[in-house]
Order: structure tokens, then sequence, then C-alpha cells
């Protein structure tokens, strides 16, 4: 049985679809065309997102384990609820987005929560496949934990957050601590994550309303792995879901769309997080595609799904 589409976010979504009618889609690999595409409907829908006054936004850096200066910035709201910190890592496939795509978000997560964000611009594959990603956030990590004093926040309460790549890599954020003996981060904050090099093929459920598609989802694995992507020896720090441990991994708040091409690999890891003893929550919104709340976030799906990421920063 096929799962209609959310009404408020097909409605979203049709403009979009009837535009694009007449563009061919990119070929399956062709990273440049898709980062010029999606960056440019990312940056158009950010302007959607609206966020409380008084967001305090401060440009900061990090140094690259290679020494290359990792750009980050620091949200501070006007009233800061919490000596907590979310370290932010934005989504895009891992080849395209960036700290200006996910601006109007982090203003608004940190504004409603009270909960400072630090969004980082890690470099994107293809010119930097892993390991340099999660190395870079890992990082953006370990800069928070040292700096903690200065920016009144207690180094024992800062999670890692992120969407769709974004939270991919704060998963191997959280395994590449564990396996370092670094920084243990408080919590996981992984919204509709990217998780598994393996999933190529789209659930016949998706098909006319997936917004991330097995090709698009073929070229970000690609580009981090080249051609070992959806191999036998792709190490759990770049696609989470190959981890065969999970143990002693922070407490984990998983969302996922019943029509995201992740679905299947966010509860799958979400439910081997919990037998391995890890605290675990996980929602899964109905009837909605991948990046639902970018395309509609006034949608009260969109509303609901927010609203559980500002508890999931509260919560810590």
């Amino acid at each position: 049985m096929v799962v209609a589409l959310d009404a408020e976010i097909a409605a979203a979504l049709a403009p979009v679809r009837e535009a694009m009618k007449g563009v061919p889609p990119p070929a399956p690999g062709d990273w440049r065309a898709r980062r010029e595409l999606f960056g440019a409907a990312i940056t158009a829908q950010a302007a959607l997102w609206t966020a409380p006054d008084g967001v305090v936004v401060t440009p900061c850096a990090a140094p690259a384990e290679d020494g290359a200066a990792i750009p980050m910035r620091l949200y501070r709201p006007a009233e800061v609820r919490s000596p907590a910190l979310a370290v932010h890592l934005h989504g895009g496939g891992m080849f395209l987005g960036g700290l200006d795509t996910h601006d109007s978000r982090c203003r608004a997560y940190a504004g409603l929560s009270g909960v400072p964000l630090l969004s980082v611009g890690y470099r994107l594959a293809p010119e930097h496949p892993h390991p340099v990603p999660v190395r870079d956030c890992y990082a953006a990590l370990r800069w928070a934990v040292a700096n903690a004093p200065g920016l009144g926040v207690d180094p024992s309460r800062i999670a890692v957050m992120g969407d769709s790549a974004g939270g991919g890599l704060a998963a191997g954020v959280a395994l590449l601590a564990r396996d370092r003996g670094g920084p243990a981060p408080a919590a996981q904050i992984l919204i509709q994550p990217m998780l598994d090099d393996r999933t190529t093929v789209a659930h016949p459920d998706l098909d006319g309303v997936a917004t991330w598609t097995a090709a698009d989802n073929l070229t970000g694995w690609t580009c981090l792995l080249g051609r070992s992507a959806g191999g036998p020896d792709t190490p759990g720090h770049a696609a989470p879901a190959r981890a065969a441990d999970l143990r002693g991994l922070p407490p984990a708040y998983i969302e996922t769309g019943q029509l995201d091409l992740f679905r299947e690999e966010d509860i799958g890891y979400a439910d081997r997080l919990g037998r391995a003893g890890v605290p675990v929550e996980l929602v899964q919104y109905p009837g909605v595609p991948h990046a639902f709340d970018t395309f509609a976030p006034a949608a009260a799906v969109s509303r609901r799904a927010v609203a559980g990421r500002v508890l999931a920063l509260q919560g810590l």
C-alpha cells in the first residue's frame, strides 16, 4: 500500500516539481550539476525559515588536523537558558551546503531553545573525500570543548547535531570520539541522517515523492568514498551504519520521515543503538519525504519536527 504524501508538504512541493518538469535530472554521479541545482534550491528555501530576534552570530575558526582553518559560526540566543552547546553540522549529501545554507535554521534552533549552536563549515567531498569531513567535524568538537570556559559552556554538555549528511557526520563524530578516547559528546541529535553507503535502491513508495533519490545518494557516497562506495570495506566513521560495535556511544535523538530514502537505515541504526545499551529516542513523521521541513517549514508536521529538535536541545 502506497503512503499518501502529507497534504501541506505536497502543496509546497507542487510548484517546485512543476518548475523542474522541463529540467532533465542530473546523471548519476554528476555532483557538479547537483551542487549548482540543489545549492540554489536550498538557499532559496532557507528564506522561508524565521527565527526569534536577538540571536548574535560570531565568526570563529578551528584548526583541522592538517592545519587548515575550519570556518565556524557561534549562534548565541538573546536569552541563554542553558550552559549546553550543540555543534551543528549542515546537510548536503557530503558535496554541497555550507554555513550560509543553514544560517536561518541555526538562528531558529538557538533562538527557540535558548541553547547556543556552533555551526561548522567542514570541507566538502569530492575535493576533500573521507576522512576529511568527519575529522573536520571532530576537530570542531575538540575546539568547542577546549574553549568551553570562554564560551560560558559546560564541556560535559556539548552535543553533536546535524541533518542529512550532517546527521551522518554527527554519528561519525560520536564513533570517532569514542574510538580515539577523545571528548565524548553529551548527545547526538540526528535529523534524517545519511548513515549507509549501501542504500542505492529506492523503496517503491518513494516513486514520484522522493526529494533525495537513489541516484542522488549514490552520487553523494561516491563523492565521499570514490569507487569503494557500497563495497565491503567502508569504515564506520564514514558510514556509521557500517560500524560493527555501537556500545559506549552517547544518547541519541533520531528523526526520520515515512517517505524518506533513509527511513530503513535510520530506524535500523536506532534499533542497533538501543540493543547496544545506548538510550535512543526515535521519531518518524508520517507521509513526508527527506528534508520535508526545508520545503515547508510552516507546515504542521514541520513545526512538530522543529519542536522535537528544540526539546532535544533543551534536554542537554
